[in-house]
């Protein structure tokens, strides 16, 4: 590569949104450039989303066929294969090498930098090769940062030298600890509590707070903890980590909390996540480093003139959620085309509208699906607001079909004065699914009468929107 080179987009950071955005403008004729210092795919592909969603599947699929009259007999008390888990996970992650996705991305044009990419003022990079080298490469039309999120380790005394499993190292584990502490009471300790005593560990859980899962609504945090203490973990609430003892490199671990001692094997942190923007280079044009880039609706970095500095994904701050890094990628790459032709774009033009629309899912047992706001937040936003529920079977006897011991609860959240749907919760089993029909009425804003008339096929899963969205009726029969 020749020193200074030129490009028409820089995007640095190849996980799943950048390496989406960079194929995006490949496509639209542009010329691009992706700087990623460590596997392209990211840490959704590695060591997040991808490899843990592998490890949870064979745990859902036993406890499914447990609770299966005629299943549960032909599978008897058995226990999982953990190697053969192991192995398939193993094979999701390509092994944790990136050599064909490489292959693949150079092939379609783009110009891959394995190499560490930060900001030298307008429109130029500094790339650091693995050998030291730097050289300079320019963007005629735009930069995007797409550099993600990395572990946030909390400062208590012995934690850091203890060395603990982050995301990566439990989705990367090649053997079940004994006994595990998880410390973190959000959605990432909740799902780790369920692959690790899923998979055999004994597992001590430690929240800060007083509940799980603190932003979802109130009966889905219930439902999971009654589950977890169910399934064996131990959950401490309003528990604080005070010190951390690991004598030998690999050993046992001494956790203090409070006046107690706690002796396990591993210790896993799931207490947030820090933006990887501190050695970005951000200062070179205005803005702070080892903060969230700042955006308008256009990805548009704020505080940056001359419309050229995007960011996208965890890097903004928005949501930390790999499915809108792939969103902000298609989303960024039709405004950059836009403005490298020449298009003016108009405010309400070609704009990111993942704010309140978005859905998540929890893989839990049961999965909770959460889509747009729940009731608290729609009232902290100033609507006036009405809210349909259901406990299931109850609700839909039939849904006891799909197996024994079905638990399920939703809820919506409606806006009183459009009739249409602000946010919509889903717990229960094998209910992931459910998060596309709430999200697409959310984001189509679908009148509730209209809603009325979508027919769910019986007997499915489905169903349970039937009870949701049925008209109350007073006392005489009339509909209200």
């Amino acid at each position: 590569m020749t020193q200074d080179s030129e490009f028409d987009v820089i995007v640095i950071g190849g996980g799943p949104g950048g390496a989406s955005a960079a194929q995006y403008l490949i496509a639209e004729g542009l010329e691009v450039a992706l700087v990623e210092d460590r596997l392209i795919g990211g840490e959704c592909h590695y060591w997040a989303c991808n490899p843990t969603k592998t490890l949870l599947r064979p745990i859902e699929v036993l406890a499914l066929a447990k609770a299966v009259p005629g299943v549960r007999e032909a599978v008897g008390p058995g226990q999982l294969d953990v190697a053969a888990v192991f192995a398939k996970r193993d094979a999701i992650v390509d092994h944790l090498n990136d050599d064909g996705t490489t292959a693949a991305l150079q092939q379609s044009g783009l110009t891959v930098f394995h190499a560490r990419g930060r900001l030298a003022g307008q429109r130029e990079v500094t790339v650091t090769h693995p050998d030291g080298r730097e050289e300079t490469v320019r963007a005629r039309q735009a930069v995007v940062l797409a550099t993600g999120t990395r572990p946030a380790i909390p400062d208590v005394p012995g934690l850091a030298e203890a060395r603990p499993w982050t995301n990566r190292e439990l989705a990367s584990m090649t053997h079940v600890p004994p006994r595990t502490l998880i410390i973190g009471g959000g959605v990432v300790a909740v799902e780790f509590a369920t692959i690790l005593v899923g998979l055999g560990s004994k597992v001590t859980l430690l929240a800060r707070g007083s509940t799980l899962m603190r932003n979802s609504e109130t009966v889905a945090s219930e439902m999971v903890t009654e589950s977890l203490r169910r399934n064996g973990v131990d959950l401490r609430f309003q528990a604080r980590l005070s010190s951390v003892n690991r004598p030998v490199a690999g050993g046992t671990v001494i956790a203090t909390v409070g006046d107690e001692s706690i002796e396990v094997d591993e210790i896993v942190v799931a207490a947030g996540r820090v933006v990887n923007t501190d050695a970005l280079g951000l200062e070179t044009v205005g803005l702070r480093g080892g903060d969230f880039v700042l955006v308008d609706d256009h990805l548009q970095a704020v505080g940056v003139d001359g419309s050229w500095l995007y960011a996208m994904g965890d890097t903004t701050g928005r949501a930390l959620l790999s499915h809108l890094s792939q969103y902000h990628a298609v989303v960024v790459a039709d405004i950059i085309a836009a403005r490298a032709r020449g298009r003016q774009l108009g405010a309400d033009e070609l704009i990111a509208r993942d704010p309140h629309n978005l859905p998540q899912v929890v893989y839990t047992d049961p999965q909770v699906v959460e889509v747009g706001r729940t009731e608290s937040q729609a009232r902290a936003d100033g609507f006036t607001v009405t809210t349909s529920e259901a406990r299931y079977p109850e609700a839909v006897p039939d849904l006891a079909i799909f197996r024994d011991g079905f638990d399920a609860w939703a809820k919506l959240v409606i806006d009183a004065d459009t009739d249409t749907l602000l946010g919509a919760t889903f717990v229960g089993p094998e209910f992931a699914e459910l998060a596309q029909a709430a999200t697409l009425a959310v984001v189509a804003k679908v009148p509730i009468e209209t809603l009325r008339h979508v027919v769910a096929p019986h007997p499915s899963i489905n169903q349970i929107w039937n009870p949701l969205l049925a008209r109350r009726r007073d006392d005489s029969g009339d509909p209200t």
